[in-house]
């Protein structure tokens, strides 16, 4: 079992490279960061965990940036996304920018990618909320080609392109690990079309989730696949809890900490440091 950490880093909170640096110092293996380009003030997207929505979510730096900075502060600890919001991207762009982010950071790149939930925002990037499901699938997939191919070229309904050249290409072959985000009822097949491990919340009934975490791996069996990694976010703090989902299937679990200065993010570190060793004992 892996354990690693995520924040909302802006402006007012810690700043990305010193908060991976004391979670590398900890143990921690890996640390997430997560998107939104704007809020809208329409607001007419209601916030899935309940109204207000969180200060932090119109303060966020972008998330290659943070992963970016966060590389120059460490050495060994996983970088990733939690999550990119890949509908609202340029594929071409994203492809370089996290091809450029995994070969500074030597290979540490994890990509946690997923659809969303605002729909005012995606509406301002030009997305059609109800087609956002289809523009991840080929914008992954388009990503994938210009990572693994030396003239790559792709045809879909949402993207195409023509034959071209793109480098950097990452270093971790086939491209950095997708991790796919999501709670919905389709996020088997999203999984198991074009990613690499499921990335969900711990929401909901536990007896329930711990259901769907089996049927994945039901699924990727089926498939061929074999077991399927699963990325547990809001992960519980008992060891005995975190046991029981590592024998479903769950391979890393994440921690957030408080968006919040240094002091505080350290206070959080020192305790989730303490359940991963606890967990690990």
């Amino acid at each position: 079992m892996d354990f690693g950490v995520a924040i909302f880093s802006t402006d007012e909170t810690i700043r990305p490279g010193e908060v991976a640096r004391m979670a590398e110092e900890r143990g921690f293996e890996s640390i997430f960061f997560p998107e939104h380009t704007h809020i809208p003030t329409s607001r007419r997207t209601p916030y899935p965990a309940g109204e207000p929505l969180p200060r932090e979510y119109f303060r966020l730096f972008d998330p290659l940036i943070s992963m970016t900075a966060a590389a120059g502060a460490t050495s060994t600890i996983k970088l990733g996304s939690g999550i990119l919001l890949v509908a609202q991207r340029d594929p071409i762009v994203t492809a370089k920018a996290v091809a450029s982010v995994d070969v500074l950071s030597g290979g540490r790149v994890l990509l946690g990618v997923g659809t969303g939930w605002n729909e005012d925002e995606m509406e301002n990037h030009g997305v059609e909320p109800r087609r956002r499901f289809g523009r991840v699938k080929e914008f992954v997939e388009a990503m994938k080609a210009i990572w693994t191919h030396e003239e790559a070229s792709y045809e879909g309904r949402h993207i195409s392109f023509a034959p071209m050249n793109s480098w950097p290409k990452p270093i971790q072959p086939g491209g950095p690990p997708i991790l796919v985000a999501g709670n919905g009822r389709t996020v088997y097949d999203r999984v198991l079309d074009y990613g690499d491990a499921w990335f969900p919340n711990r929401l909901g009934d536990e007896e329930k989730f711990a259901a769907r975490i089996e049927k994945l791996q039901r699924l990727g069996d089926e498939r061929g696949r074999g077991s399927v990694p699963v990325t547990l976010q809001l992960a519980p703090l008992d060891p005995a809890e975190i046991e029981r989902y590592e024998q479903r299937g769950v391979t890393r679990c994440v921690w957030y900490l408080p968006p919040a200065p240094a002091d505080k993010a350290e206070r959080a570190l020192d305790k989730y440091a303490a359940a991963m060793q606890a967990a690990k004992a």
